[in-house]
């Protein structure tokens, strides 16, 4: 599994042990996702391109580092919007381009419902956001999107995965780099990662 990086850090999996407790009110969940995302989003960006930059500081002139790449934020509606904000708090500059996928709970399939992506790709790295790698279906049906787009590089930031998922997204995109807080045991027959956290949606906007 050497495109899949687990996180290693302690406040990931302090913050993660919150998110999934089932007494963590909707107000106190979406706030831990957002902080999850962030974290987990400044481990994935570690590898991005600098470009000289030159800066005067109070003191004197210098050269310094500024980033290089253009980066593109793709939530996967719904849950993955709540991954933005933690993100945007790291790189306020990332554009945001929403891909509508939903699973068909018959088929466990990806069906997809809005794309609003220009013709012309305007990012060079793309962070796809989903707390849950489930199925994988709809992962993997969003990095097939933005790779026809023309994006080159792509990431895959989430919270927990199913083997199942990771397996999928590794068949179909060895090339996308996973960046999980978690990987868990399993899904059980209606597609939930078990132990999971329950449907993110839901718990991030109260509908369950």
């Amino acid at each position: 599994m050497s495109n899949l990086i687990i996180s290693p850090h302690p406040l990931v999996a302090h913050k993660l042990a919150k998110l999934r407790n089932n007494e963590t009110e909707p107000k106190k969940f979406r706030e831990l996702v957002q902080e999850i995302a962030a974290l987990l989003t400044y481990e994935a960006t570690a590898d991005l391109s600098l470009t000289p930059v030159s800066i005067t500081t109070p003191i004197a002139s210098m050269e310094c580092q500024s980033l290089k790449d253009k980066i593109g934020l793709v939530p996967i509606l719904r849950a993955g919007l709540g991954m933005v904000e933690g993100v945007w708090e790291l790189i306020p500059n990332a554009e945001v381009w929403h891909i509508g996928l939903f699973r068909d709970e018959r088929t466990l399939k990806p069906v997809q419902y809005y794309n609003k992506l220009p013709l012309e790709p305007t990012v060079s790295v793309c962070l796809i956001l989903d707390p849950m790698l489930a199925t994988g279906g709809s992962a993997s049906a969003c990095a097939d999107l933005l790779k026809q787009w023309g994006v080159k590089k792509i990431k895959f930031v989430g919270i927990i995965g199913a083997p199942e998922g990771i397996q999928l997204m590794q068949l179909h995109h060895p090339d996308v780099q996973i960046h999980l807080a978690a990987m868990d045991e399993r899904l059980n027959e209606k597609g939930y990662i078990v132990p999971g956290l329950g449907d993110a949606g839901d718990r991030q906007f109260g509908t369950g």
